[in-house]
């Protein structure tokens, strides 16, 4: 067996190599398997490790032998434990469906499953994906592998944690505001949230419903882009999916994607000396005005609240999970979503509750969704001009366990730069920028380019320039 190394492993080098035999799906699988068993118990990024690995992996590599093998047979994956995997628990890092096995599968999932991925585990999060940190896990936090100090990121902070510390090749993430695209940022990966209704959200545990989508991991542009195109499609099963042709393509620049940078932040000089690099690549990079994209947090996290208030009715402790007894049936629903939600998904119902309340209704919950619809205007008006809009994926660095938790407002305003996109529905990808040291420690960073919707192929094309990847 040729040597391993999985820190330059990338997804078409596993493929050549185990098509070619110099590896195979099982012993890839159990290099995984034992960072999983150094690392995991100190960083938390799996809830869970299938007990099946390396039967998946045997499955791969019949497969390959077949010649049935496709990009993605044997490559070993973490996923988000918000996707449902048919027989496999899936409680959302939440208490209140711990034990919760699920009857059947996502469709991002069985696309997977067909292409002959091998499942690792259960990646950690925070619960029902609400939150920037993974603090909100009722399971304990990930830690950041290139600082155990400092949070990997949220809410899909364990999926990317579990790539950076060579615990998968890839894995899945869900971004609702941003989800997949910070902890990438923190963690010094490519995460994607593509158009909204690209891939299906079947199968996926909803919290923001107008504002959820299954998005990719990976260390190299060009595998999440391998990943994107295995998992998109129209399905069925979802009515916001949507049809390849459903947006047109569209291109301002002729020989290179132009480049706006809107005007509403202050540019730091890591950020300057990457708009540098893109200038001398050839890229033309202007300024551009996005008028509404300071209210975008307040109009996010209203809507946020009500969809998520809505969504999380279903979870009463009736049909499944967790289940609190009472004198009556209002008590044992109370009881159980007393003790089975965590304290961010409490203030989120409340609040969301409050926005969708009568006499609440118009002056918030109406408004908020006014107001996204001028905030999607002002970025097509943008694309009149441009085709990628870049901002930081951050403010800043990972920072510290602890540091925002006593702090809302500060954990939310993390995701200034994220949520527009969620909102708008466009796609988005954060690319490793550079690191900043911080107290002696070097800390990734991340850029984020969006473009029109429907558009992932100009984000790859750009980011895989950026980043010195050849085609």
């Amino acid at each position: 067996m040729t040597k391993i190394d999985l820190a330059t492993l990338t997804i078409k080098k596993a493929h050549e190599a185990m098509k070619k035999g110099e590896f195979s799906a099982v012993e890839l699988a159990q290099e995984y398997l034992d960072v999983i068993s150094k690392k995991n118990k100190e960083i938390n990024a799996y809830l869970e490790v299938y007990d099946d690995v390396l039967e998946q992996a045997q499955k791969a590599d019949e497969m390959i032998r077949d010649g049935k093998g496709t990009i993605l047979t044997g490559i070993p994956f973490a996923i988000k434990d918000n996707i449902l995997i048919k027989g496999r628990e899936a409680s959302s890092a939440s208490k209140i469906l711990e034990g919760y096995e699920a009857t059947y599968n996502a469709t991002a999932i069985g696309k997977l499953k067909k292409e002959g991925a091998v499942f690792l585990g259960r990646a950690n999060m925070d619960e029902f994906a609400m939150g920037g940190s993974t603090e909100n896990s009722a399971f304990g936090v990930t830690k950041n592998p290139h600082d155990i100090e400092r949070v990997a990121g949220g809410s899909s902070g364990g999926s990317a944690a579990a790539v950076a510390m060579d615990g998968a090749l890839a894995a899945l993430g869900s971004d609702t505001g941003g989800s997949v695209r910070e902890p990438a940022a923190f963690c010094g990966l490519v995460g994607l949230k593509p158009t909204y209704g690209s891939v299906s959200r079947y199968g996926v545990m909803s919290l923001g419903s107008s504002l959820d989508q299954i998005g990719p991991f990976g260390k190299t542009v060009e595998d999440t882009e391998i990943i994107f195109k295995a998992i998109h499609g129209q399905d069925p099963l979802d009515s916001t999916t949507i049809a390849e042709d459903t947006y047109e393509s569209q291109r301002v620049g002729q020989k290179k994607p132009i480049i706006g940078i809107p005007t509403f932040f202050e540019q730091s000089p890591l950020f300057k000396k990457n708009v540098e690099k893109f200038k001398s690549l050839g890229y033309e990079v202007c300024e551009i005005e996005l008028e509404k994209a300071a209210s975008a947090i307040p109009i996010y996290y209203i809507i946020n609240f009500a969809e998520a208030s809505s969504n999380l009715s279903r979870f009463d402790g009736v049909r499944y999970g967790l289940h609190e007894g009472g004198k009556d049936g209002i008590e044992d629903y109370f009881l159980t979503r007393g003790k089975g939600f965590g304290k961010e998904v409490r203030r989120r119902i409340l609040l969301g509750t409050y926005v969708l309340s009568s006499g609440y209704y118009d002056a918030y919950y109406n408004r908020a969704i006014a107001l996204r619809k001028v905030l999607t205007q002002d970025f097509l008006k943008a694309f009149q001009k441009v085709d990628i809009i870049l901002t930081p994926t951050t403010p800043g660095p990972a920072f510290k366990i602890g540091e925002r938790t006593s702090d809302p407002v500060a954990m939310y305003l993390e995701d200034i730069f994220t949520v527009t996109e969620n909102l708008t529905g466009m796609p988005a990808m954060s690319i490793p920028a550079g690191i900043e040291e911080v107290d002696g420690k070097k800390l990734p960073l991340g850029i984020q380019l969006t473009a029109r919707h429907g558009d992932e192929k100009t984000l790859f094309e750009a980011g895989k320039d950026f980043l010195g990847e050849i085609e």
